[in-house]
């Protein structure tokens, strides 16, 4: 989810209502009827399926159509994360703001400027298979039974779900995984000669604490036979994400009669895998950050502003009225009214610095969720191809491995179908139809990897031209301009060339080390920072010497032992994420500073053990944790006011995935907290952290065979605690 939605909080909120021009109208609040429970229980009668789980609280699914596994994981979700779900649909409804407060009315906002549900309402059914429509609404449906039979956790009006509410969370969200928000921001602060492409934060979050930093980055490795030591075909399914909220992973096993079965990562309000393995293929996903929104300026009719200028004639413009519900908490509510316009271009915004029009991929578009199915079924490398061919999915990379030992890596993305000559990454002229583009450009044309020499791919939010071995890597001239492909690399993407792509045969025990290095290459952003710092001339400042000391010993690894982490983390983390945000970075001096302070103030010296500060905390739990930002093994804190850094994301699902020599499949996982997300009463609360905390794994199990002795519930949707493991198939 989109980052201005929540950061800033107040200000961001005021200026974008003053931009708005809002109109408020007070009055007390006439609360919504809550659903009918009798026809969604009626409804739940339908579905047969079967919900088992392992003894670390993992759903495994089973029934004998898709739509029966898929109606099941919605009620097992609901039990463990109903209110993300329902807050995730609510959003996308654009009637956030009438249960969060003011602070969410930009997210409704932009829920009718990017006319969402005008999307799924005209292309629900001519642009989705039925096959689709029955396993989104059978997820809609276990989610209304969860609510059904828990009157107290469901907001009135937010039942019924539906099979709509489920496609509009990923026409919502996908948007903002490459950067859209950032276009949009620019636009809101006047910022209009603002680059409309740019680095996202991956996993923007609606639902965070305004003080909590967006997770950057994800790593996926895939390794063929010939780059292993036993014949393996190896991939590491490795997102980084925030540790809750709507883009947080939940970790399910399904498995239908017909053919759909999947183990691996799922978002809240999303009936797919997203990204893990199925019995013969499986991937992984990075964010990427292709330019993939163009930005124009409208020329509006003096005489009448309700017109703008195209191809020499005045065009109206289309006009809409969002309402906006705002909660003040207690029997009062503001209802906001703003206009919404449209032209042939896009949405567009009014702002002090005139009306500018975006489009941007993924505009007008459905069908993810009939990719991401068509992706879960694929059974061999043709039909994965044939899946990504469909094209629906905006962005996002995508590392592959399957068990016939093919690799591949594909900088997937909806790159629009631009003419040459225009400076896309500027600010178009709105008045030439001829800059609309109207098209993206075939799968063919997409930067991809299949089956290099070297043996493996990878990806950490780095430029696809480093995805392999030198020799192998694509060439930028052999891709147009007008695609705005990125051309930066990663503290993250230099340790993989450092590691899996030094280690010409690589064991199992060595493909797990790498994913868990902790260590800033020679090459990073943090070593270029502590260089300038120490050609300072600390000159008589006797802390400055004693810091650059620090500094200069510290062997850039970031283990819970290390002495000189702290300092520097403390210090660099501040300049980096400006510059990945896009903002003028501040003085690595005053970050210094900064941290010298901080460090002194709490812990009464410089050189604290990193472990002392970086801290996983969960429940009860406070344990000291590896890593840092842009590690492989990456964990992104907050500073709390005892000086420590507390976890917030990162590393969370984890996959090692593998396919022997005779490809038989094994895999294991581990995710930061547990399958209990929201119950802190559950025993899967946090039970997975030690684990994650000790980077260490447990064992995916896939097939019935797998789950056999480990089963700890086995119940119906609406069952649980009625019936023992023995009584049910």
């Amino acid at each position: 989810m989109l980052r201005i939605l929540k950061t800033g909080g107040l200000g961001l909120a005021a200026l974008a209502f003053t931009v708005l021009a809002v109109i408020l109208v007070r009055g007390a609040v006439t609360a919504p009827a809550p659903a009918d429970p009798a026809p969604i229980i009626a409804k739940a009668a339908e579905y047969d399926a079967t919900i088992k789980r392992d003894e670390w609280g993992v759903p495994h699914i089973f029934g004998a159509r898709d739509a029966d596994v898929a109606f099941a994981f919605g009620f097992a979700h609901s039990e463990d994360d109903f209110e993300t779900i329902q807050d995730m649909a609510i959003a996308t409804r654009g009637e956030l703001a009438s249960v969060k407060g003011k602070d969410a009315a930009v997210t409704d906002y932009l829920v009718h400027l990017m006319g969402i549900r005008e999307t799924v309402n005209t292309r629900y059914e001519s642009d989705l298979s039925p096959e689709v429509r029955a396993v989104i609404e059978a997820y809609a449906d276990g989610v209304n039974y969860y609510g059904a039979l828990h009157p107290d956790k469901a907001i009135a009006g937010f039942l019924p779900l539906t099979g709509k509410d489920v496609a509009a969370g990923f026409i919502f969200k996908t948007p903002f995984f490459y950067g859209l928000d950032k276009t949009l921001m620019a636009l809101f602060e006047g910022k209009t000669g603002a680059p409309s492409g740019g680095l996202s934060k991956e996993g923007k979050d609606a639902f965070l604490p305004a003080r909590t930093p967006t997770p950057i980055g994800s790593n996926g490795v895939a390794l063929s036979p010939a780059r292993t030591a036993d014949g393996a075909t190896r991939l590491l399914v490795n997102s980084h994400q925030p540790f809750t909220g709507p883009v947080a992973w939940y970790e399910a096993v399904l498995e239908s009669g017909e053919g759909w079965h999947v183990a691996g990562g799922f978002f809240p309000g999303s009936p797919f895998m997203l990204h893990g393995h199925n019995e013969n293929l499986g991937w992984a996903n990075t964010v990427n950050e292709p330019d993939l929104v163009d930005v124009y300026k409208l020329t509006v009719n003096p005489d009448n502003d309700d017109q703008y200028m195209l191809d020499g004639t005045w065009h109206d413009f289309e006009k809409t009225v969002a309402q906006i519900r705002v909660d003040l908490r207690g029997p009062f509510w503001w209802t906001v009214k703003r206009e919404v316009l449209r032209s042939e271009h896009g949405p567009v915004l009014k702002t002090p610095n005139g009306y500018f029009a975006v489009r941007y991929a993924g505009i007008g578009e459905i069908r993810q969720v009939e990719q991401y199915y068509a992706l879960d079924k694929a059974t061999q490398l043709g039909e994965w191809i044939d899946a990504m061919k469909l094209q629906a999915l905006p962005s996002i990379n995508y590392i592959y491995a399957d068990r016939q030992g093919n690799i591949a890596y594909v900088y997937n993305a909806q790159f629009p179908d631009r003419k040459t000559g225009p400076d896309w990454a500027g600010v178009l002229p709105g008045d030439d139809s001829s800059l609309i583009w109207t098209g993206y450009v075939p799968f063919e044309a997409m930067p991809k990897l299949f089956n290099p020499n070297s043996g493996y791919v990878f990806n950490a939010n780095n430029t696809p031209f480093r995805a392999t071995a030198a020799n192998d890597n694509l060439k930028p001239e052999n891709f147009s301009e007008t695609l705005g492909i990125q051309n930066n690399m990663t503290n993250r993407a230099f340790r993989i060339e450092e590691t899996f792509g030094a280690d010409r045969s690589i064991t199992a025990d060595a493909f797990r080390a790498y994913k868990f290095d902790v260590s800033y290459s020679d090459r990073s952003e943090m070593a270029r920072i502590i260089a300038e710092v120490l050609a300072v001339d600390a000159r008589a400042d006797a802390a400055l010497k004693e810091a650059q000391a620090i500094l200069e010993d510290w062997d850039r690894v970031a283990d819970i032992r290390s002495r000189g982490a702290a300092l520097a983390i403390l210090m660099a983390e501040p300049v980096v994420t400006a510059e990945i945000q896009g903002k003028t970075p501040p003085d690595p001096m005053d970050t210094l500073k900064d941290a010298m302070d901080r460090l002194t103030t709490h812990f009464g010296r410089l050189d604290p053990e990193w472990g002392e500060v970086n801290r996983f905390r969960r429940g009860d739990l406070d344990l000291p944790v590896d890593g840092g930002p842009d590690t492989l093994r990456a964990i992104y804190g907050t500073r709390e006011d005892d000086g420590t850094l507390s976890a917030q994301g990162g590393d969370t699902l984890i996959m090692f995935v593998t396919w022997d020599a005779t490809g038989r499949l094994s895999s294991e996982s581990v995710h930061q907290f547990g399958s209990a997300t929201l119950d802190t009463s559950s025993p899967h609360y946090a039970d997975q952290a030690p684990l994650f905390v000790g980077m260490r794994t447990k064992q995916v199990l896939f097939t019935k065979d797998d789950l056999e002795g480990h089963v700890a519930e086995s119940y119906r949707p609406g069952q649980r605690g009625q019936a023992s493991p023995a009584d049910l198939p």
